[in-house]
């Protein structure tokens, strides 16, 4: 498997929970590393921007307000087949359905309000980070 990057984000929901520390460390403990990451306020110009795939879907604007609703992490992983492990440890979309133990089952309050975010793809990982971080902030 290819080493890769992808783009995590840790949502308002789980900051405003001070769970940024224990999610950080089991991205690390199962064999992530952390490449780039900070601490941010999103904008709704940001969070729109971020988020434009979806703003003809009838959630864009309750998701965009949530995204700005307080502070977020944005970290980039890197890793072997980081995109997939790395929705692997988030778990599914709906906490309801998502596997024992990942974060989102143990962290996330609704599909809305899920604790973290992750890349689908490498090709989308590529926008996401790009749209976050310059090539020279990366280690």
């Amino acid at each position: 498997m290819a080493i890769e990057r992808t783009l995590s984000i840790i949502k308002p929901d789980a900051t405003r929970k001070n769970l940024i520390g224990k999610i950080v460390a089991r991205f690390e403990a199962e064999g992530l590393h952390i490449a780039g990451l900070r601490k941010v306020w999103l904008s709704k110009q940001e969070a729109e921007g971020f988020y434009a795939v979806h703003a003809a879907r009838p959630f864009f604007g309750e998701l965009c307000e949530f995204m700005t609703s307080g502070p977020c992490v944005v970290m980039v992983l890197e890793g072997e087949g980081a995109v997939a492990k790395n929705r692997e440890i988030m778990g599914a979309t709906n906490p309801a359905q998502a596997a024992e133990n990942t974060l989102r089952k143990l962290y996330a309050d609704s599909i809305g309000e899920n604790a973290v975010h992750g890349s689908d793809s490498a090709e989308n990982a590529a926008v996401e980070v790009a749209y976050f971080f310059r090539t020279t902030e990366l280690f």
